[in-house]
């Protein structure tokens, strides 16, 4: 490995632009002031943010936050702290909210990595959810991917002890990737003999449908922190 690639910083995104619906506009001029919480070099306080106790659940990279809003509907009990960098997502996700009149939701639009390095304290989430992240096919860019083993290894710093981390994936040789760097981390344990069968909690997609009306597949991985 060269000095470079050793010392390239994690990134828990790319940047691309995405046009922004008039509606999303009016969501994040109008409500994410209520709603999300701005990005700054020192621990938060989730209960504070959240303005109550209870268990903290952390998405990175929510894209149109349907799955975000479904969840946090159907799970009053927990509180989720959802990470997006893109506006068109961030504004779709903040209108649901409202609209749902969710009040366990709260948005951070910046990147993942820096949020967990400087705001998330250790042994503080329940949970952490990354569902379907790009999958980086082509060979030379499997280095841009999310789930990494420096990314596990932080994450494994801020869950607590019997907290869990969920990933899926339609992309069979990306879960394969992610099987083997789950595996890797000592501090985590599998919660299936491989991959898990979806937990009830995480519903499925349209995208997530059509596709496995055509066959596709679709792997769901339940890690535990020890």
């Amino acid at each position: 490995m060269t000095e470079e690639l050793r010392n390239r910083p994690i990134r828990s995104f790319v940047l691309r632009q995405g046009r922004v619906s008039n509606a999303q506009q009016r969501a994040l001029d109008e409500l994410k002031p209520r709603y999300a919480i701005p990005f700054q070099a020192e621990l938060l306080d989730l209960d504070q943010a959240f303005g109550r106790v209870a268990p903290k659940i952390l998405e990175i990279g929510f894209g149109m936050g349907e799955t975000t809003a479904r969840i946090a509907a159907a799970h009053p009990e927990n509180d989720y702290l959802a990470i997006e960098v893109h506006s068109p997502g961030v504004g779709s996700l903040l209108k649901q909210i409202d609209e749902l009149g969710l009040a366990n939701v709260r948005i951070m639009q910046h990147d993942a990595v820096e949020v967990l390095k400087r705001m998330i304290p250790d042994a503080s989430l329940d949970g952490v959810h990354i569902f379907f992240p790009d999958p980086w096919p082509k060979k030379r860019h499997h280095k841009r991917r999310l789930i990494q083993a420096p990314l596990v290894a932080l994450l494994c710093d801020k869950l607590k002890p019997g907290g869990y981390f969920h990933a899926a994936t339609d992309w069979q040789e990306y879960a394969e990737h992610i099987l083997a760097v789950l595996a890797a981390e000592p501090r985590l344990v599998n919660s299936a003999e491989g991959y898990a069968p979806r937990p009830g909690y995480r519903p499925l997609t349209k995208f997530e449908q059509r596709g496995l009306r055509l066959g596709h597949g679709v792997w769901d991985l339940v890690f535990r922190r020890a």
